[in-house]
This record gives C-alpha cells, sequence and structure tokens, in this order.
C-alpha cells in the first residue's frame, strides 16, 4: 500500500526553512518536511518569501508526493517524521 495524500494543507516552518505536509498509511498519519534548498532545485524561479515558497510547494506537489512516498518506503517506518533534502529529488 503506498502513501495517500488527502490533505491539501501545507505551513512553512520559517525557523527549519522547510514546508511542512502529511501523509497517511491506512489510519497512520505521517508527518514530511521538504526542505526550501529542495523546493528551489524543483522551481528555480522560486521566490523566498512565504507565498513564494507555498507557491513553489504547489507547483511541485505531485512530484513531490511521489518522493514522499519513495522516501517513505525506503526508510524505517518507525519514524513518524521525514525530512525530503534536494537530493532526494
Amino acid at each position: 500500500m503506498s502513501l495517500r495524500f488527502p490533505n491539501p494543507n501545507r505551513s512553512l516552518d520559517p525557523n527549519q526553512s522547510r514546508v511542512c505536509f502529511w501523509g497517511y498509511y491506512s489510519a497512520i498519519e505521517i508527518t514530511f518536511y521538504v526542505e526550501t534548498d529542495a523546493l528551489k532545485r524543483l522551481c528555480p524561479e522560486m521566490n523566498s518569501v512565504e507565498s513564494g515558497i507555498l507557491q513553489a510547494f504547489d507547483i511541485a506537489r505531485q512530484r513531490i508526493h511521489e518522493v514522499a512516498d519513495k522516501v517513505y518506503e525506503r526508510r524505517s517506518k518507525n519514524s513518524c517524521a521525514y525530512v525530503l533534502v534536494a537530493e532526494d529529488f
């Protein structure tokens, strides 16, 4: 069973320079963070203010979800939070 991403919400964590979003494996909620450097790789024209970062996430959402699913499968499933970095893309 792969992850599902029915929750379209995402939020910026400015202290950590990353966007938070959630995936679900059955009834288990898994938190993901995608670093702004990874978003910059996906959307080089990204503006570094909050609205630009969130817009870059929205533009690349499908690819981010695909990578999140692969990262979740590769890494230990004992964690409930995963960080996606530029090298994951």
